[in-house]
């Protein structure tokens, strides 16, 4: 039996989908961080490191062949293959740089984020250029995930071939949605036949494990599209599937056409038909045996699937920003590189490191952050918090928890620091409740 889809007809609006960053990926809120605290950054990178904290490298390739609509990263449309060459070749000198840092202390990455931007966008000797000379500076022998962000149009055999000898564990295909003409209003580069031909290939050549990417809510979307989406994801059989609900960032070309147009309500479904198609996504994947693993990903099987990189991030590693506009992490210090293309190369260029702006949280705002981190895998164990942090967190948030309970938001289970899937799927929005209250209105970019 098929979960019943929500029916966008003659719904009067209740909480529309307005302009704004609602996806919480940090704390304290990136608005918060600052030239400044810069300085504690570096204070960072001249000390050895003070535990065996893992280590993980993300690596950003801000190219793309088109931007997308709703897209608000670092990414260009615009450099020409001298361009890109100089920034890879900037990423190098930035890992250079670092390699010789104290900071490193002789550690080896547990895992490594292909992130963009689209990383598939640069050539197979470009790519494998690169990969040598970071490797030289710091093995990834030990790395247990390597993952890669790939966009269905710019994959050929040859290149996948390429991405699999670097190391390649996690293959992660943008789809979206398969419908042309959604993919078209919301400004993607792929069209569906290049879909099945590049998964198809990928699957061929052999990834331990294949993801797809899709997002509920899309312009254009529909109940009878978003059906037909899960059932070619189901078809399909990837490892793992990645949904996000759209949002709208003010810094999307969405957002300037709704300001262009005086418009405050964007052009997408409400916040409760998305979670709506999230729900019903989720609900038949469980019907054929998936995990939900997150408020955003359900996997076939555990046992062949993982995502170490969010796992990680989520529980404190150190994770080091490869690029232009990366953000890192270290040694409970944040800190991201500068956000323009050419000031990014001519710091490096002129042997500095790039960063940009930095915070380094007190220890109770760590703690406040691995915990609305890990609450979007639906539920939290006390007893990490109270090894980790000292802190009873059933106590230290007992007013949020309880606010939470009487909306009816909380898991029922004994015991458990969580939310059940109703609270599951609003999650970024419930978060703030957990803030220390003068972040709770802060920006989040």
């Amino acid at each position: 039996m098929t979960a019943a889809l929500p029916v966008l007809r003659d719904v009067p609006p209740k909480d529309e989908t307005k302009a704004g960053n609602y996806f919480v990926s940090n704390y304290p809120p990136y608005s918060l961080w600052n030239a400044a605290a810069v300085s504690e950054a570096h204070a960072v990178f001249d000390r050895p490191p003070a535990s065996s904290n893992p280590l993980g490298v993300y690596i950003h390739i801000p190219f793309c062949r088109k931007r997308c609509h709703f897209c608000y990263f670092k990414v260009y449309t615009d450099k020409n293959a001298s361009e890109v060459e100089s920034y890879l070749d900037a990423v190098v000198d930035e890992l250079a740089l670092y390699a010789a840092k104290p900071f490193l202390g002789g550690r080896k990455p547990a895992f490594i984020y292909f992130g963009g931007g689209t990383p598939s966008y640069i050539s197979s000797t470009q790519l494998g250029r690169m990969v040598e000379r970071m490797k030289k500076l710091l093995p990834w022998d030990q790395a247990r995930e390597i993952a890669f962000e790939c966009e269905p149009g710019t994959i050929t055999e040859g290149k996948l071939r390429a991405i699999r000898d670097i190391g390649v564990t996690r293959l992660s295909l943008g789809i979206e949605n398969f419908n042309d003409a959604i993919l078209k209003a919301n400004g993607r580069a792929h069209e569906s036949k290049e879909i099945g031909r590049a998964y198809d290939m990928a699957r061929t050549i052999g990834f331990r494990q294949v993801n797809i990417d899709l997002i509920a809510g899309m312009v254009g979307e529909t109940d009878e599209n978003w059906r037909d989406c899960v059932r070619r994801t189901i078809e399909m059989e990837p490892d793992s599937v990645t949904i996000y609900q759209m949002e709208i960032p003010y810094n999307t070309t969405i957002f300037k056409e709704m300001k262009a147009h005086g418009e405050s309500v964007a052009p997408v479904a409400e916040w409760s038909v998305k979670r709506d198609w999230v729900r019903y996504a989720f609900s038949e994947f469980e019907a054929r045996g998936w995990k939900i693993g997150s408020a955003y990903t359900a996997v076939r099987d555990p046992a062949n699937a993982s995502f170490l990189y969010r796992d990680m991030l989520w529980e404190g590693a150190d994770m080091l920003g490869l690029g232009v506009a990366s953000f890192s992490h270290a040694q409970g210090t944040h800190y991201q590189n500068e956000h323009e293309f050419e000031t990014y190369r001519s710091r490096l260029q002129r042997g500095e490191l790039p960063v940009f702006r930095a915070l380094t949280p007190t220890a109770e705002e760590r703690m406040i952050r691995e915990f609305v981190l890990q609450m979007k895998r639906g539920g939290v164990n006390a007893r990490y918090f109270l090894d980790k942090f000292g802190v009873d967190v059933r106590a230290r948030f007992a007013e949020p928890l309880e606010k939470l309970r009487g909306e009816g938001l909380l898991s029922s289970e004994a015991g458990a620091v969580g939310l059940n899937r109703d609270g599951l799927l609003q999650v970024d929005r419930l978060l703030p409740e957990f803030f220390k209250p003068e972040h709770r209105v802060a920006r989040r970019v």
